[in-house]
């Protein structure tokens, strides 16, 4: 099933969007994927009797090469990337994208241990954790670099370490036995803060993949993983629940990952499901809905799964279907699953079966579900779209609004809507902004 249908009045090309949000809906995007992880945010896409107005965008910077997206919390934005030997974490305002501060450190455009690819990622990968509680930011660069920095104070280093230094870190292992798919891309995956904690993808294979630091001090860490897999390439953690036990999910080097992040609890193993994949490319991550999740990779997998998980009897897979993602994390909502990677896609949550497909992505892309029911996609080397959601038009991908090549590099950065803004970053650091007034 491919079908395409481009809504009324037509398609509009432009430099820039103005969509319309209510105040009492907007919120920040504090962390990778959005408010809580998901990829969905209540604001309204702006779509408004047939129209996605168009007017030039408010501001456009460049802020450093890296995949890293933007965060944007409490009137701030903030963004990580490398220029000329250093990792620099900015702070802008988000009306007119003036510097307010940065604080920069000497980081290698790859990490120590970098095999292949090189041509299709450099920089700081690992999007930004902001912590509302204390005001503090976290960066991981792709050489181990984990750092925390306070808003309140100008962006002040309150801690460092460097993960390989301190833990010893060796080179991701071969994963399947195809010829040439060694692959080595550094620290990836964003941290996430959860109470006193920042939880971090180490992969250490005598500690644990995951460990929690204090998120104020530092230090050795607080708990390790029982489980102790190769980090995997993905873009951060998803949060949920199995029967009421608050758990994080990521994907390793070798296994969907379900672990306890409860008190004494931390850190042990809920659930470990093989999925191992050519050059360790699980790049799109989990995405949890309840007490199941979504794996999906390319390459030898070819494959998306749901997983539902008990602390009684681990995972079992639901339902296998061939519509993998690539890069993109899935979106999971009312009862649909979304996601931009080789086309739009909708995909029926109960039973993994295709509802429709069509627009035009390929392999950079991510998307984001607003609270009037559309898709955001942004895509390719720079193509930004509008798509309705799969209640609304069921039987097919209804594209509302396009406009191509606003930027010119790979879009792998996520697309973030927050606080009437729509910020958007490629790969070389142009980070363009929307505004999103009445």
């Amino acid at each position: 099933m491919k079908t395409i249908v481009y809504g009324l009045p037509g398609i509009f090309s432009a430099i820039g969007w103005i969509c319309f949000v209510s105040p009492s809906l907007a919120e920040d995007w504090p962390h990778w994927r959005g408010p809580v992880r998901t990829g969905r945010t209540s604001e309204s896409s702006g779509w408004e009797n047939g129209r996605w107005p168009v007017k030039a965008p408010l501001w456009q910077s460049n802020v450093g090469t890296g995949a890293a997206a933007p965060v944007f919390a409490e009137g701030r934005i903030y963004t990580v990337g490398w220029s000329e030997g250093r990792d620099t974490l900015s702070c802008l305002e988000p009306a007119t994208g003036k510097m307010l501060w940065k604080q920069s450190f000497p980081a290698p455009e790859y990490g120590r241990h970098a095999v292949g690819d090189k041509s299709m990622y450099r920089g700081s990968t690992a999007t930004p954790e902001y912590d509302p509680t204390s005001g503090l930011i976290f960066t991981l660069g792709c050489d181990g670099d984990l750092h925390a920095w306070d808003t309140r104070q100008s962006g002040k280093e309150v801690w460092s370490l460097n993960l390989y230094d301190r833990f010893g870190i060796p080179r991701r292992p071969q994963i399947t036995q195809r010829k040439n798919t060694l692959r080595d891309y550094g620290f990836t995956t964003a941290p996430l803060v959860t109470g006193d904690w920042v939880i971090v993808e180490v992969g250490d294979p005598q500690r644990g993949c995951l460990m929690a630091f204090d998120k104020r001090n530092g230090g050795d860490p607080v708990w390790c993983s029982e489980n102790r897999d190769p980090a995997g390439h993905s873009g951060g953690m998803a949060r949920m629940e199995v029967e009421g036990i608050p758990c994080v999910a990521v994907a390793t080097s070798w296994n969907a990952l379900v672990v306890r992040i409860d008190g004494a609890n931390a850190g042990k193993t809920v659930a470990a499901y093989e999925w191992k994949t050519d050059f360790s490319n699980t790049i799109a991550g989990i995405s949890a809905e309840g007490q199941d999740l979504l794996i999906a990779s390319r390459y030898n997998q070819m494959a998306m799964a749901r997983i539902t998980v008990t602390l009684k009897d681990g995972a079992r897979e639901l339902w296998r279907n061939r519509y993998p993602t690539g890069v993109c994390t899935p979106v999971i909502h009312d009862g649909l699953v979304y996601f931009a990677n080789h086309g739009v896609h909708c995909i029926d949550f109960t039973t993994g079966r295709l509802v429709w497909e069509g627009g035009k992505v390929g392999d950079a892309g991510s998307c984001l579900f607003t609270g009037d029911g559309r898709l955001v996609v942004w895509a390719n080397d720079g193509d930004l779209s509008l798509i309705e959601g799969g209640r609304r038009s069921p039987q097919r991908c209804l594209v509302l609004a396009e406009s191509p090549k606003l930027l010119n590099d790979m879009a792998w950065p996520h697309v973030v809507l927050a606080n009437g803004r729509l910020l958007c970053k490629t790969l070389n650091g142009d980070l363009i902004c929307f505004g999103m007034t009445p």
